[in-house]
This record gives structure tokens, sequence and C-alpha cells, in this order.
């Protein structure tokens, strides 16, 4: 059964701080002390925890239904197999999507890589026909953005690089959000793909998605969405978005690692050249040549990560259940208050938007004469995890005059009393490494 869609429940208020208390009971990792002190968990831009909803799911698939999918007749096999294909299609709704436009994959890094591998396919010579939309080649242009991951960038680069085609980026302001008229001018008419993330996950910054796509379609271009921090965060419509392609991690969204999904329009996804090849994806194979199968199997070569799909399913439901756009109200306020609150510490520099404009629930900044290592070590002996580095966006950093910063993340069991003890937390953070 597919559960609730109606693009993805309540547009009622925000959950608030009761509600999450109810909420954190169904988290058991939540519920430990670390140095002493009652874990607060910030990290979950990183990695989000489990309810005991989806480790249920996870182990009871294992316990009643373990089998290999699309291989056999009997009985096992034929609930694993129904088990994963229902999987396939909650997950599929959760994102707006038809279930055969929904590939699985270990994560969004995966998803990404197949999508600039499968393009490399279609650049080569002896390419089928159909894939010649997907060919690159001297002069043609991808578009990225100065904010994105590296795994929504390093694939375009490998890919360019082979195929002597050029990467382009538009740049990022000063204010943490992209440069609109240099967009305009860089999405141009050798412009064939354009890839941006839906929301940084080291500004916060949510980017105009409409915008974006609006130019790339005026030139042609497919576009690619990185959602791998809007699908746990916001109401996502892949169709009404009006995306090419678009990843996700099952791990930023309440299920285990290990599991992710690529969205395609079904027409592209047929007519793109398999990534992956041998067993399960092929119609017929002699000893000369094979024939593949439709989409979503053609790029599901080998056994599948079938209880880690059934779990994130079952992460897909309790986020509908709770209410996806109460989650993002939720966590608006939780930014905010994030926002402000280190913008009034001195010595503190926050990126990405200002407090009072739009954000998802996180934030990065810098302690003034303190490196973000030894921040994150002191905010751990007070029992509180987030996360330190250049979050795999070294350009970015660079870009803002940094190598290193620390962020905080919120998710649906986050309270404001979190938040508080945090900010208290980094207040103190200067006059303990400079007395």
């Amino acid at each position: 059964m597919v559960a609730i869609p109606a693009h993805l429940r309540s547009s009622a208020a925000a959950i608030g701080n009761d509600e999450v208390l109810r909420i954190r009971n169904d988290f058991p990792i939540l519920q430990q002390t670390v140095n002493g002190r009652p874990l607060i968990y910030l990290d979950s831009g990183a990695t989000s925890q489990n309810p005991v909803s989806v480790l249920e799911a996870e182990q009871e698939f294992y316990e009643q239904r373990n089998s290999a999918v699309h291989r056999g007749a009997h009985h096992l096999a034929v609930e694993a197999t129904e088990a994963f294909e229902d999987a396939r299609e909650t997950v599929a709704a959760f994102i707006g999507a038809a279930d055969d436009e929904l590939v699985w994959t270990s994560n969004a890094t995966e998803g990404l890589n197949l999508l600039s591998y499968s393009f490399l396919n279609a650049s080569l010579p002896g390419a089928a026909p159909e894939a010649a939309r997907f060919a690159l080649s001297e002069g043609d242009e991808v578009v990225v953005t100065e904010m994105e991951h590296h795994a929504n960038l390093i694939p375009w680069q490998q890919l360019t690089e082979r195929t002597g085609a050029s990467l382009k980026f538009i740049p990022v302001g000063d204010h943490g959000t992209l440069d609109l008229d240099a967009a305009a001018r860089i999405i141009g008419p050798r412009t064939r793909i354009v890839a941006f993330t839906h929301a940084s996950n080291v500004l916060g910054t949510i980017n105009p998605v409409e915008t974006l796509v609006g130019l790339a379609r005026a030139v042609g271009a497919l576009v690619v969405l990185d959602a791998c921090q809007s699908a746990p965060h916001l109401p996502l419509d892949v169709k009404a978005l009006d995306v090419d392609f678009a990843v996700f991690s099952g791990h930023k969204m309440l299920a285990p690692t290990g599991i992710g999904g690529l969205y395609g329009r079904a027409e592209l996804l047929n007519a793109m050249p398999p990534f992956l090849t041998g067993g399960s994806m092929i119609t017929t194979v002699t000893m000369d040549r094979a024939e593949f199968l439709p989409s979503p199997q053609r790029f599901e070569a080998g056994t599948q990560r079938i209880s880690q799909a059934v779990a994130l399913a079952a992460a897909a439901n309790y986020l509908s259940e709770t209410g996806i756009a109460r989650i993002h109200a939720w966590e608006a306020e939780l930014g905010q208050r994030l926002v402000e609150g280190l913008e009034a510490i001195p010595g503190i520099r926050v990126l990405g938007p200002a407090a009072g404009q739009e954000r998802i629930g996180l934030a990065a900044f810098d302690v003034a004469g303190v490196h973000a290592h030894d921040v994150g070590q002191f905010l751990d002996s007070r029992g509180i995890a987030v996360r330190v580095g250049h979050h795999c966006a070294q350009p970015l950093h660079r870009r803002l005059g940094l190598t290193a910063t620390t962020r905080a993340s919120t998710y649906l069991y986050n309270t404001t009393d979190d938040v508080d003890a945090f900010l208290d937390a980094v207040a103190g953070v200067r006059g303990y490494f400079q007395a």
C-alpha cells in the first residue's frame, strides 16, 4: 500500500516542542547520554537517526521474507519481490514520481555517477541511436553551481574531461544565494546539462528551482536536481518541479545507509544506456550481445538493496504520517533560531542567508580564532553532535575565504531546548580556547 501522498500531507502548523518530545521516543539512539550529558544530535544533515518503525521494517524483512527478488517462484521469493516493489511504489509516490521512474541506488552519489557514466556511454562510438540525446562532445557545456556538494561536481568534471565538453558554474553571492543574472548569461545554446542542489548543505539556501529549470528549458538542456537536503525536509514533487532527474539518499531521511534513489523521466531512462551491467537487467543474452530491460530494472544489475528499500519505504511513511509540510515549518523555526542566536554571539560568522530569510534548518558558521575541529570537540564534550570540516564543498568554502566550518543541522526530533543548549555552548567556545 502507498501511504498518504496528497503532496505530502497536512499543511497544518509546525509540529512544535510537545509533539517533538513524543517523536523523540520513537528514536532509541536519542535516549543515551554522551560525556555524561543527554545527547543533543544536530548532525542530521550528514546522517539522520532511525525510528523504531524503520528498524523493525528491516528486521522483519530478514526474519520473514529474506530472499532474492525477481528470480524465484517460491513463496519467499514472491513475498520479497512484492515487498521490494511495494517499497518502490511508496518511495516514488513520496517524491511525486511513478514507480517505473525510480531507480534504486546506494545513495545520491551513486545516482549522479550513474547519470554521468550513462551520458559518457552515450558519447562513445557505437552507442544506440536513441542515446544520442545524452551524448556530449567538444563545444558542449555542463553547468553546475559554486555551492555544489562534491557528489554533484566531480562526476560532471569527469564527464566533461572525458568528452571534451566544458564545465561552467553559476557563482554564489556574498549572502549565500546564486547570482541569477550570471546564470542567465552562463546557461546558453551549448548547455546540455544543468545540475544543481535544491538546498545547500552548507548555506541552508533553498535554490529557485523554477527559475533555473526555466533557463535550462529555454535552451533544451537536461535538468539534474540534487535533492539530498530537500527530500527529507521539504514537500518534494519532482513532476511539479519539472526536473528531468533527481537524486536523494535514504540515510538523510530516517532510513538505513546503503539505499537511495534516482528519479528520471520514464522516456529518458528508457533511452539511456545502462551504467552497470550483469544479471537481472537483461531480456536476452547470447555470447555476442545482450538486450536490456526497460527502466528501472535496466539500471539495477545484480542483487539489490532489498531490506534497505523496505526500510526506506517505512521512513517515507513515517515522514508522510507526521506531515512533511509540518516538519518543514518546524525546521524553518529552528533554523531561524539557530541563525539569530549565532549572529548575536561575538566572533561568529554565519554562512548563508541572514536571519529572517528562507533557509532549511541548518547553519554553518566560523568562530574567529578557533578551528572548526576544536569547536566540534568542545561541543561534543557537552554532549552536542555537530559536523565539522568543509562538508564536501571545498570550492564553496574557498569562495567564502574559509577552509572549514562547524555545521548544526536540525530535524523533526530536535527541540528549541536543543538549539538553546547548543547556542549556550557556542557562546563559551572563544573564552575556553583563548583564556
